[in-house]
């Protein structure tokens, strides 16, 4: 049974919701025309000042490099700081689908199980039951309450052991980045079990002089309260939000002052497995079988399997990940398929370090450092020139770039140009001071070109207080300056190396 496609695109959208790209802005300040020669004779001449104005007047400080290549033959057409090692941030995405590609391959699925230790007698499981995963990052509480609908439909009714979960396909990870706030989604706890991307839904309403306030784990056909996480309203200004974990729950507070008159937001989760056990047992008493919660699993049980559900396919999960830019499906599918290699990865550091390893013996990538699978942590460095490598030599093979997000062509204000005859299908990547961008773009004369352009000002990151990170002061503007950089040079490009 595979888990519904509507329901955990929907998870996606309320999960991701407000993280568009932000528009562009800032003119260059010379033509994107080739300059013509003395005499009267058009070709591009002094190309190399015409790129560096554009660099110049984007006013990013720090660092840019790009390289732009043909993307059938992978023969370099113009570069700027191309060995420079930089980082990719979610760009790194693209080698993560190429390393699990082709490490799992395209039709790999994950699967989820209920599995009984003892036997079944009559309609009795005589033992335990134990919730399954393989680390599926799509799953969801829909997906969970399909496999308790089939125990249902296996006429089990009642079980005399406990309900115990099996998370160790993969290594515990409490956040993806440590350096990030507590309180943001995009940086969830992981393990071999993953539920609703690993966020927990808070909402608050006014109620009389306080707020009532629910978490949930809520999906397109179910919502259950949880208690492996728990809100407090407190008194104070800042910070916002708190965290600590006691007791086995994600115990948060939140200002009262910033609550307003009601609204909602995902909260990570630290203790994936803990999270879908709550819910999962929720799901299957409300199917008519009451079973108390046990101790994790520590190994993977033999016994009978009596539900199952699956993923989609992995070329799936990644088009949607390189759509929504989802760093837990990233990470999951990355360490996945450095355990394919024969390892289990101890962490994500470790696994992320096999992946640099494969990298460099399939493309010749050197300098590409790696500490995750998704670039959320600005440790990770590579180069252009490595980049674009991997997008004219692995990627052909791989079939990476179907699975590409178009990108729509801006104007000098961040206004998309419709009907523009450029098509781009790239990734993007943005930290605070960070941007990139990586992939293809066709011209209208079938010119094809693969490119990467890494910008990053990481002194002014490093210099940003944990608080800071999610707003920083004069981020946004800089990022605006730096996707229209982007734009610019894409323009440039196949002005002068198309027909």
């Amino acid at each position: 049974m595979t888990v519904p496609l509507l329901s955990r695109r929907l998870v996606l959208a309320g999960l991701l919701a407000g993280t568009a790209e932000i528009a562009w802005a800032n003119p260059p300040a010379t033509s994107l025309r080739p300059m013509r020669k003395p005499g009267g004779t058009r070709g591009p001449v002094r190309r190399a000042n015409a790129y560096e104005a554009l660099i110049e007047a984007a006013q990013l400080g720090g660092k840019v490099g790009f390289v732009v290549a043909d993307a059938k033959t992978g023969k370099v057409l113009e570069a700027h700081n191309p060995l420079l090692p930089m980082p990719p941030a979610s760009v790194a995405k693209a080698i993560t689908s190429l390393y699990a590609l082709e490490r799992l391959g395209g039709g790999h699925r994950f699967t989820t199980s209920v599995v009984a230790t003892g036997p079944v007698v009559g309609n009795t499981v005589k033992g335990d039951i134990v919730l399954v995963g393989t680390g599926d990052p799509s799953l969801t509480t829909d997906g969970l309450a399909d496999l308790a609908s089939g125990l249902r439909k296996a006429g089990i009714a009642a079980v005399t052991g406990k309900l115990r979960v099996y998370d160790g396909a993969l290594p515990g990870i409490r956040t993806i980045d440590p350096g990030q706030p507590d309180h943001v989604g995009y940086s969830p706890g992981i393990s071999g079990m993953n539920l609703n991307y690993n966020r927990v839904h808070f909402e608050w309403t006014r109620a009389g002089g306080g707020y009532s306030v629910a978490m949930d784990a809520r999906t397109e056909r179910y919502s259950p309260p949880v208690r492996s996480a728990s809100m407090e309203v407190v008194n104070r200004d800042v910070p916002v939000y708190t965290y600590k974990l006691q007791g086995g729950v994600d115990r948060w507070t939140v200002s009262r002052k910033a609550l307003g008159k009601g609204g909602s937001r995902w909260l990570p989760v630290r203790n994936p497995g803990a999270y879908a056990g709550e819910v999962f047992q929720s799901l299957v008493r409300s199917n008519g079988v009451k079973v108390g919660l046990g101790d994790p699993a520590r190994r993977i049980p033999k016994g009978k399997v009596l539900a199952q559900v699956q993923s989609e396919d992995l070329r799936s999960l990644l088009r949607d990940m390189m759509k929504w830019s989802t760093n837990l499906t990233a990470e999951v599918v990355g360490m996945t398929a450095s355990a394919k290699g024969g390892k289990r990865p101890r962490n994500l550091k470790d696994s992320a370090g096999e992946m640099a390893r494969w990298l460099s013996s399939r493309s010749g990538a050197r300098k590409a450092r790696f500490v995750d699978h998704s670039g959320l942590g600005d440790s990770s460095h590579i180069s252009t020139r490595e980049m674009v490598a991997a997008l004219t030599g692995l990627a052909p093979k791989l079939g990476l770039r179907p699975l590409l997000k178009p990108i729509p062509m801006r104007d000098v204000k961040g206004r998309v140009i419709k009907g523009h005859p450029l098509r781009i299908h790239a990734k993007t990547g943005t930290l605070n001071f960070v941007s990139a961008l990586a992939g293809y773009v066709t011209a209208p004369d079938g010119t094809d070109l693969a490119f990467a352009i890494f910008t990053a000002d990481e002194s002014r990151r490093k210099r940003l207080s944990k608080a800071e990170r999610e707003r920083p002061p004069g981020g946004s503007a800089w990022n605006k300056r730096a996707k229209n950089l982007q734009m610019r040079l894409i323009e440039r490009w196949t002005t002068l190396y198309s027909g």
